[in-house]
């Protein structure tokens, strides 16, 4: 039997192969809490689940907001149409399978 070394995330209970992976989902799961916990002192009446979505999307695309505040907002316009994959869920192994 092989053992195979994964780490696991303790924020949502992903699982990865790569500890480098593991460790930059929770630093963008970590962005994400900080962007909700944000929106929902600074917006009021938005319901939790709307903040928790727009949080991770914008956590998720941190890269993309930064080169839009330096000038290129284009860049958030690129891919809206749904065929982009999401990169962290290529990279989440299953543990039921």
């Amino acid at each position: 039997m092989a053992v195979i070394a994964v780490w696991k995330c303790d924020r949502d209970g992903s699982m990865f192969e790569d500890k480098k992976l593991a460790d930059a989902h929770d630093k963008m799961l970590e962005l994400a809490e900080s962007i909700t916990r944000l929106i929902e002192a600074n917006v009021p009446g938005v319901s939790e689940a709307d903040v928790e979505t727009i949080g991770l999307l914008l956590a998720k695309r941190s890269d993309d907001l930064i080169k839009a505040c330096k000038g290129k907002p284009e860049v958030l316009l690129a891919n809206l149409d749904g065929d982009a994959e999401d990169e962290s869920a290529s990279n989440v192994t299953s543990l039921a399978g």
